[in-house]
């Protein structure tokens, strides 16, 4: 499949992306940055923190798994797949805010808000994929990074929102300005970014190359090369690493970002967490569009696991971080809000270099799929252990995540490359 290389690509491809991507992910921790009003108002249990979290990424596993066996983003327009899902993400964010004082209903929404989800963060690494063949680590790395900022955005909003003369109702105002924000990327990327050169073309049965394009057919490829290709996590050597690395590095990141406002309300209170948050989250994007860089001179592979170490780190500083100066306890979280999130373009990076080139957006959804899976196992087991535990005793044990990655990077580095 013919895919334009990063120094031909038109200039406005990549901003475009990002801002679609940045809003249209904002719905992920939307509930989350409202948590504490809601509890107020409400009565609710420490434990909805990470029931409705929960809810959001099984939703997008879900989501991740029907988007992956039914090959929609590799047999349907990138494109309006990515705008029917933030159309919807943003009517469940509108829904939620009806609902919020019953949080059965809320649970639903929010898994109804993953699912969309999963037609939006998947599918816009595809079109970067697309775009991006060559120097896929710095544009993924912009990407994620904008995917970063916005999960952070809800927490920013609030903070804004909490100083204003609307302050009484800080949730409402959170929610309404995600939707807009939501359905205003889809938006963007549908009306403003082309289809890439050989979108939707995949190899034909070998004939004669007697012309330019000889043997490309515009129809996609039976589901059933699909799943071949989704068996290569298992099976290609390349792809299995790569996944591992991003499985350790799924058991962290999600868990350090839920229980970031546990960790914060340590030292702040009130709407200087949700801006604390918003900072310290909001650092991982300058963790991958810095790592995507880097990448292109010493490779994604060397990126990920370098950062996964340093975040590995921090989790097993943290009991001596908690206890720290003031300046070293912001010095701790920044650090780790850098790296924590910093490695996830890489992986995605290696993940679709190594996959089957006709089943990129399929492998790298399935691959997210499982990926979330483990997140709701972690941050099920730690919310709840945080509820029971101090801090300083239950963060240094998210290191087991970044420890298996690294080693699985270490493995990927030593296979060597095909002919």
């Amino acid at each position: 499949m013919h895919a334009m290389t990063a120094d031909k690509a038109p200039r406005h491809v990549l901003p475009l992306l990002v801002l679609a991507q940045f809003a249209g992910t904002s719905p992920w921790f939307a509930v989350n940055a409202v948590m504490p009003d809601l509890q107020q108002a409400y009565g609710w249990p420490d434990t909805a923190l990470a029931t409705l979290t929960s809810a959001v990424q099984a939703g997008f596993i879900l989501g991740t798994l029907v988007f992956a066996l039914g090959g929609v983003a590799d047999r349907f327009s990138a494109r309006r797949v990515f705008l029917a899902s933030a159309l919807a993400a943003a009517l469940c964010t509108l829904a939620a805010l009806a609902c919020s004082s019953h949080l059965g209903a809320l649970h639903l929404l929010r898994a109804a808000t993953g699912f969309c989800l999963a037609g939006i963060y998947p599918v816009g690494m595809k079109i970067a994929a697309q775009w991006y063949r060559g120097g896929l680590g710095g544009a993924l790395g912009w990407l994620v990074g904008a995917l970063v900022l916005g999960s952070a955005s809800p927490h920013a909003l609030r903070g804004l929102l909490a100083a204003a003369p609307m302050g009484s109702l800080p949730w409402g105002g959170v929610m309404v300005g995600v939707a807009l924000l939501c359905a205003a990327g889809g938006w963007l990327l549908a009306r403003s970014l082309p289809d890439p050169p050989g979108a939707g073309l995949v190899p034909a049965a070998p004939v004669a190359p007697v012309m330019p394009g000889a043997g490309l057919v515009a129809r996609p490829a039976p589901p059933s090369s699909y799943l071949r290709a989704l068996a290569s996590l298992w099976t290609e050597r390349r792809v299995r690493a790569s996944v591992l690395g991003y499985f350790g590095h799924m058991f962290e990141l999600y868990t350090m970002w839920v229980l970031l406002p546990l960790i914060l309300a340590t030292r702040l209170q009130g709407a200087a967490i949700s801006w604390a948050a918003f900072f310290v989250l909001g650092a991982g994007a300058f963790g991958c569009g810095v790592g995507g860089w880097i990448a292109q001179r010493v490779g994604s592979a060397r990126v990920a696991g370098t950062q996964l170490a340093i975040s590995g780190l921090c989790c097993v500083a943290a009991p001596w971080a908690l206890g720290a100066s003031d300046a070293v306890f912001v010095l701790w979280l920044v650090v780790w809000g850098i790296t924590v999130a910093g490695d996830s373009p890489q992986f995605s990076a290696l993940t679709a270099r190594n996959a089957p080139a006709h089943a990129v957006g399929s492998v790298l959804t399935f691959t997210n799929c499982l990926g979330f899976a483990i997140s709701i196992a972690s941050i099920e087991f730690f919310v709840r252990w945080a509820a029971r535990a101090p801090l300083a005793e239950l963060l240094p044990w998210l290191a087991l995540g970044p420890l298996v990655g690294v080693l699985a990077l270490w493995l990927l580095l030593r296979v060597p490359r095909p002919a």
